[in-house]
């Protein structure tokens, strides 16, 4: 299994990003894909899911109607698009996938992960 994170870099607060996450070697129909994010001497902490079946999404209160998580099919990658980005943003965002179905919010249950891509918002 291969994750590969990357779209990271520095904004301004208002801006917009969006990351990437190309996965391979997974068996998409039990595939569950989410972004996590872990901010200077902060746990990692969840930010977004999607369930690869059907597309049900899942977003942390922090981000709800700023983020978007989206899948391509074709492509085997998730997506987050980020807009109305804060300072608070700031962390490496890490992409995971689990293979239960089910959409978990706890780092400790994700088996797969991206390397992080850093994602800087400047006030």
């Amino acid at each position: 299994v291969q994750l590969q994170a990357c779209g990271g870099g520095v904004v301004q607060a208002g801006g917009s990003l969006r990351l990437s996450c190309a996965a391979s070697g997974l068996t998409f129909s039990r595939v569950v894909m989410t972004w996590f994010r872990q901010a200077p001497g902060k746990e990692r902490a969840f930010v977004a899911a999607i369930r690869w079946s059907d597309g049900f999404t899942m977003y942390a209160n922090s981000v709800k109607g700023r983020f978007t998580i989206s899948r391509d099919n074709a492509k085997n990658t998730v997506y987050l698009q980020m807009n109305s980005l804060r300072p608070e943003d700031t962390a490496i965002y890490y992409c995971a996938a689990d293979v239960s179905m089910g959409v978990r919010t706890s780092s400790d249950m994700y088996g797969y992960w991206g390397q992080g891509t850093l994602v800087t918002v400047s006030s």
